[in-house]
């Protein structure tokens, strides 16, 4: 079963970055790698980060760390039908949407976080899952042409496609951008380039590190 091993970020301000992160995430997150990059880009980039937790005071704790760290609030945190979850954007650009299924808390508050899923948002979900179905990729979940969540290893990067439009919505942006995605992917379905021009490496297994 193949699985994202590590996200890299393209950011402009490496070191600003790397301190945002390890703030945030712990300085030996093994999903994320920083890489310098003056790429052009504005607007949305296409994707988001998502860390799941256990619990609402979960979610509270990364929020305010990364607000804590310069990130902006995008959706504050709240109850929703599904949980309790937010949405803020690190200084880099980077949307993060930190949430819980849980409805209360039933231990002791922590930063820690179940999962890690890069929601990529695609114009076509049928065809992007087909994409990577050919890649070795195994679809966990699907939910016709709105959104697929692929199986990941213990450990790994999860992904998952959105429609475009409706990722962006779901986080509280435009759907408008231009430009780089600065995102590369890592894992043993690249190297190669998917529909929406988000680009795959062959496995680094790069642990969160800064590359000039």
């Amino acid at each position: 079963m193949n699985s994202i091993d590590t996200v890299i970020l393209e950011v402009a301000d490496l070191p600003a970055a790397t301190r945002f992160y390890t703030t945030v995430l712990g300085p030996d997150s093994p999903h994320l790698h920083l890489r310098a990059s003056d790429n052009a880009t504005t607007g949305f980039r296409g994707f988001a980060l998502s860390l799941v937790v256990s619990q609402p005071g979960n979610v509270d704790a990364l929020v305010d760390a990364a607000l804590g760290a310069g990130a902006t609030a995008l959706k504050t945190a709240s109850k929703s039908l599904w949980g309790y979850g937010g949405v803020v954007q690190a200084p880099d650009g980077t949307i993060l949407k930190i949430a819980t299924a849980a409805k209360k808390d039933t231990g002791p508050v922590t930063r820690d976080f179940n999962e890690f899923v890069l929601l990529l948002g695609v114009e076509d979900v049928k065809a992007s899952k087909q994409f990577y179905a050919d890649r070795g990729l195994s679809v966990g979940k699907s939910f016709g042409s709105k959104y697929v969540e692929f199986a990941s290893a213990p450990g790994r990067v999860k992904l998952a496609l959105y429609k475009r439009r409706g990722l962006a919505k779901d986080v509280g942006v435009s759907n408008e951008g231009t430009g780089s995605h600065r995102l590369v992917l890592s894992g043993a379905a690249g190297p190669c380039r998917d529909l929406d021009a988000f680009t795959w490496e062959a496995s680094a297994d790069a642990p969160l590190t800064a590359t000039a």
